[in-house]
């Protein structure tokens, strides 16, 4: 990611922040409007801490993108996680869809062409890592 991007990643995440119930709710009603299969990997989860918790998850990233070696152990560790919950490589580009657009309706106009194009290399390089690392606790398995 260039300074640029991570600059615009992190102001507009601030913006997030100060709607990010709404923001959290808004994903995953995306993610589950595009794929409701997906419903099932969260089958009594009580949503508003799921949301809190994606809400914290992405705040850790966001703010460790100018210093990508400092996250990049936890992102590994939160991948292995998931797999542990049933994520599969398959539901990245459904899960990065549903942050797209949860991101553009909840900051508006504020989402500009720069800003997504940010926020979708960011969230490229995130699953990238993570697909990474699901890979290779299977090869280790």
């Amino acid at each position: 990611m260039t300074p640029d991007q991570i600059r615009l990643v992190q102001d507009s995440f601030r913006q997030v922040v100060a709607i990010r119930v709404a923001a959290a709710a808004l994903f995953y009603e995306r993610l589950f409007a595009i794929n409701p299969d997906l419903r099932a990997l969260f089958p009594v989860t009580d949503m508003t801490k799921q949301g809190a918790k994606l809400m914290a998850s992405l705040g850790f990233v966001v703010h460790g993108l100018d210093r990508a070696d400092t996250i990049l152990p936890t992102v590994r560790v939160l991948a292995r996680r998931h797999v542990a919950y049933g994520a599969k490589e398959h539901h990245y580009p459904i899960v990065g869809q549903a942050l797209i657009e949860a991101l553009a309706a909840g900051l508006g106009e504020a989402f500009t062409p720069a800003v997504r194009d940010a926020w979708e290399t960011a969230y490229g390089l995130l699953a990238s890592v993570m697909i990474a690392a699901a890979r290779e606790d299977q090869l280790a398995a």
